[in-house]
């Protein structure tokens, strides 16, 4: 059951079995101005289309055919950048580690306090948004440097190398004043003002 609320605000998607947890937990999330969605099962869920909106999940370990595990390990082959935060009853150490190596959120034993898991839930907000918005920088930098010519991404390559201009000139068998009107293009392509900041949009690229 879907609540109508605004698409700007971050959504909560809710998967347990239990009808008045669910009922509980979409009170509980509305109360603090959050959009929840919520499902009795995981094959529900992954059958729902999801908004590009920043959110996070929170699932019931043990549910009907396809587990919270389960759904865990499928997300990560499509929607790995969504947080999920375990809610369990019958939860042990070795599910809440396997769980947490897989890369949850949080691992809550039921019954919580409400603020536990809005604390939870708020963290794993936090996280998605910071994720959404790497995803989008990464994005930008990518384009940038696929506008460099072959001769500008080989200077970028030993400027992060460390290499002075005199350096990348013999390397390369031009003249330094060449190295320079190169390294300045690429400057101007990648959008910044000094060799830090290129060096450091190269890395963020994965250009070493």
């Amino acid at each position: 059951m879907a609540l109508s609320m605004s698409d700007d605000l971050p959504v909560v998607y809710v998967v347990d079995d239990d009808p008045s947890v669910r009922t509980a937990l979409e009170r509980l999330f509305t109360s603090v101005r959050l959009a929840v969605e919520a499902f009795n099962s995981a094959r529900e869920f992954l059958e729902h289309e999801r908004n590009d909106t920043p959110g996070c999940l929170v699932l019931d370990v043990r549910l009907p055919g396809l587990s919270g595990l389960d759904l865990q390990t499928e997300l990560a082959k499509t929607d790995a950048d969504l947080p999920i935060v375990f809610i369990t009853g019958h939860g042990d150490i070795p599910m809440s580690v396997r769980a947490m190596k897989a890369g949850a959120a949080d691992f809550l034993p039921k019954p919580f306090k409400n603020q536990d898991l809005l604390d939870a839930v708020g963290k794993a907000i936090d996280r998605h948004r910071k994720t959404r918005r790497d995803r989008v920088e990464h994005r930008k930098i990518q384009r940038r440097v696929e506008l460099l010519t072959e001769r500008e991404r080989e200077v970028l390559v030993f400027v992060v190398a460390g290499l002075m201009n005199k350096q990348i000139a013999g390397r390369l068998g031009v003249t330094v004043a060449t190295v320079k009107v190169h390294r300045g293009r690429a400057m101007q392509k990648m959008q910044v003002d000094s060799l830090a900041e290129l060096v450091r949009m190269a890395e963020r690229a994965g250009i070493s």
